[in-house]
């Protein structure tokens, strides 16, 4: 099973075909800035698309901190998408409240998880949504 940042490479190197798909699910490859390093870091994660836009959720697994990734493009929301072979800049926004429950849904449907992860931190976890540029 991939993970991390072998997951990362086996996407990169092989353009998707080891790692988009993944434990049933769908992973796409983010790209954000370090808000104090500013070095880029990728972070591979479960996606699905909201008609042509991909949509991440920002869980850590119900950690109560948000992910490192989540923190980043609140600093820098411009970053970079990797769906299989396919490369592009993205603008990242968190989901407003009138969005988030159907994605939401849509984002459970996915990996059931998130909704035992909602339930096990006090935070809101974000839906991210990602827009090309």
């Amino acid at each position: 099973m991939l993970f991390g940042q072998e997951h990362v490479q086996r996407y990169q190197e092989t353009d998707g075909t080891e790692g988009h798909d993944w434990q049933g699910t769908t992973v796409l490859l983010l790209t954000t800035t370090g808000r104090r390093s500013g070095k880029p870091y990728t972070t591979p994660l479960i996606y699905q698309l909201d008609g042509d836009t991909p949509v991440v959720v920002a869980s850590k697994g119900g950690d109560p901190a948000h992910p490192d990734w989540y923190h980043n493009l609140q600093d820098d929301p411009e970053v970079q998408v990797q769906i299989r072979g396919d490369k592009f800049t993205a603008r990242a926004r968190t989901a407003t409240p009138q969005e988030k429950p159907a994605l939401w849904k849509k984002m459970a449907a996915a990996w059931p998880a998130y909704d035992e992860y909602q339930t096990k931190t006090d935070r809101e976890i974000p839906v991210v949504v990602l827009e090309r540029v």
